[in-house]
Parts: C-alpha cells; structure tokens; sequence
C-alpha cells in the first residue's frame, strides 16, 4: 500500500505500509506496519545545503535515521572567529548556538534514530585564571533536556597528537616540578544519544542483515577507547579544522548505527568527510556547511568519480552536480 505525502525542498516523499499477518484468537488478521519515509529521486540521494543548520528545512521531520558530526568547539581558539561572528562570545552563549542544531536534530531524526557528537574539552587561562571548559557535559545535559537518551560514550585518543605550546611539545604547567602541571587533554568525546526507544526492524529484515559486521569489528567498535589518528589540513594557507575528524570516525559510527539505505546527516560538513564515507558504505546523505567557499572543498574530497552530489543554497536549488 502506498501514501503519498506530496512534496518538500529534498524531493518526492512516499510513505511505504504493509500489512503483517498476525493471529487474533483464532483468526489471522493484517495488521498495517508504517516504515520509514523513501526519496524516490535517486539524484537526491545525496545532498549538501549551503547554509545554517539551526534552521534545516530543506529536511522533513522523521526523515534521517543517523547524525554523524564534530561541531565547533566552545572555547577552542581556532573556532573563537566563529562563534563571534555568530554574536556568541560568552561560554553559554556559545552552546546556545549549538543548542539550535541539536533541538533540529531531535525534530529531523526518526523515532529511535542516533545522533553522534564528536567533541572536545578546552582549556583556557583568563585574566590569569586557569579554567576548563567541559564541553562534553554541557552538551549531554542539552541533549538530555530535549528528551534524548544518552547512551554510552567513546573516549577518542588520537595517538599521534601530542601537546603543543608555541610549536613546541609540553604539558601544561611546570614541566618536571610538582605540583603546578596539569593534565594535558588528549581524548575526545563521542557522545551518542538515541531519540527514544531503540528503532524497530520487521523480521529477518535484509538490509539489515545486510549490513552486520564481523566479532572483530563489534569488539573493537564497541570499546570505550579508541585509538584513531586525527586529521589536520590546511585551507587556503590557513590552518583551520575543516575535517575534525578521519574518515574511520564516521566510517565507524556509520556501520555502528546505521543500515544500508539509511539517511546520514552531518550538520556541521565542513569538508565533507562524513558526506565521502557515507557514499563508500551505501547511505543516503544531507549536510549543511555554513561557509560557501567549502564547496570547493567537498567536492574535491568526494572525487569527480562518484555519484552525483547536488548542492543547494538555503531557500533555493542550486543546479550543479558533482560527478
């Protein structure tokens, strides 16, 4: 049985209901059983919105099954021009902005659907104060005020990092001499909340099936730490974390969360790292990238022999296709 929805800004919209049999007493009867909203345009399997992302309507309520994204960091320097040019200069006033994301994210995600957030603590000395700003928690009490489930989190270590101050490797503090050192922050959080009850599955359901993955990769996935090499790049002469993460991040949470077919939203693109992934693991995808002169960007990561990419402008269709 097919219910067609009409239209929105991402394409057609079909409604898919079939009828499971059930027994009733002693009668089988069909009960109807909604599944998830279908893009019927295969061009629109893949989309990037050139635009804000606390304002994601180009996406329909219920639509993505996954969000996969390392948002700016309140209190780290490299994101500091960001958020001013956004009139967020205070602490809470720079988690008042990602507030607007998150609560589009509730509103975009399908019942049982999971959002990943990649995020790191900051330090800061002010006024010759030292403070820490714990990112990760003020993010989870967020996340929990707009109903998620906070799951458990990943512990992100990346190997090869290593503490730097004017160029050079140290530590916080005194070097060698108690007490005044500090810890030096070298993990990062993936915070993963659920919208709800866990999402459910008819039986035997192939693309599920379909997307299992291996013992090894469940026991390596499902630890708390990991153990990836981060990523830096260099745009246009200046340093700026363009992709806060490597592709394995995405590539894990993805398989982890995720079945083949699923809708994937990043909506903090930056070089479309999670848009590429999503492409080699067989999802659909839709991210926002606020700055316009990373499109160029993206579509070099995503490679001229892949399948089409349409970018789109906030409020209009942008006709240009990569591939």
């Amino acid at each position: 049985m097919e219910e067609w929805l009409g239209f929105n800004e991402m394409g057609p919209l079909l409604k898919l209901v079939d009828s499971r049999v059930q027994k009733a007493g002693k009668h089988l009867v069909a009960v109807p059983v909604e599944r998830e909203f279908v893009d019927l345009n295969p061009d629109h399997n893949y989309r990037v919105v050139i635009g804000d992302s606390r304002r994601m309507s180009e996406v329909t309520d219920d639509s993505v099954h996954l969000t996969v994204t390392s948002p700016p960091y309140p209190k780290v320097s490299i994101w500091d021009e960001f958020f001013t040019e956004n009139s967020a200069s205070s602490y809470d006033d720079m988690h008042e902005y990602l507030n607007e994301t998150w609560g589009e994210i509730r509103r975009v995600l399908v019942p049982g659907g999971i959002a990943c957030i990649n995020i790191g603590d900051a330090t800061r000395t002010s006024n010759g104060v030292f403070h820490l700003y714990p990112n990760h928690s003020r993010i989870i009490e967020n996340f929990e005020r707009l109903g998620f489930v906070t799951l458990p989190y990943v512990l992100w270590k990346k190997p090869t990092n290593r503490p730097h101050y004017k160029g050079k490797g140290a530590f916080l503090g005194s070097g060698f001499l108690p007490p005044n050192a500090y810890v030096t922050l070298d993990m990062e959080y993936i915070l993963i909340f659920r919208k709800g009850p866990p999402r459910s599955f008819p039986p035997k359901d192939h693309r599920r099936y379909d997307s299992k993955f291996t013992k090894k990769e469940r026991d390596e996935w499902f630890s708390q730490v990991w153990k990836v090499p981060g990523a830096r790049q260099v745009v246009n002469g200046l340093e700026r974390r363009v992709a806060a993460f490597p592709e394995e991040i995405p590539r894990r949470l993805i398989r982890m969360f995720s079945i083949l077919g699923d809708v994937i939203l990043d909506p903090f693109l930056g070089s479309g790292t999670t848009l590429k992934v999503a492409m080699d693991l067989d999802r659909r995808f839709v991210g926002y990238e606020k700055l316009p002169q990373m499109a160029e960007i993206i579509k070099q990561r995503v490679g001229s022999n892949r399948r089409p990419v349409e970018f789109l402008e906030q409020g209009r269709v942008v006709n240009e296709l990569v591939g």
